[in-house]
């Protein structure tokens, strides 16, 4: 088993950043891709950006490319969304998830463990 949890959101101006936190506990996650999620009001869950075991293979969606940034501390079982050049559209809850077996994938349901997420408030 294994608990994911989320910390680092709040509400930011447009423009601001925010460093988002995902601490893994139960299992080391030093063998497992992880990945961030977020779903804003009204709409379906949305890949955000994922990042190997190894780092060596980092993907973003193309909405959060050049602003946003995946890193992961293994030694510290976390992994990290540094977010800067913040929009209003990118106001959602964010959620990390572990993946157990294979590449890193953009498609959610091939993720097995997640966090309760954690909001981000965009304003303009």
């Amino acid at each position: 088993q294994v608990q994911l949890v989320e910390s680092g959101g709040g509400l930011v101006q447009a423009g601001g950043s925010l460093r988002l936190a995902c601490v893994a506990s139960g299992r080391t996650l030093s063998m497992y891709s992880m990945g961030w999620f977020r779903q804003a009001p009204g709409k379906e869950r949305e890949f955000v950006s994922h990042i190997s075991w190894s780092g060596g293979r980092i993907d973003y969606a193309d909405s959060v490319k050049g602003r946003f940034t995946i890193s992961r501390d293994i030694a510290k079982n976390m992994v990290y969304l540094q977010m800067n050049s913040l929009k209003p559209e990118d106001t959602a809850v964010y959620y990390c998830a572990t993946k157990l077996a294979g590449r890193p994938s953009r498609r959610e349901y091939e993720y097995d463990y997640w966090g309760q997420g954690t909001q981000v408030t965009v304003s303009s």
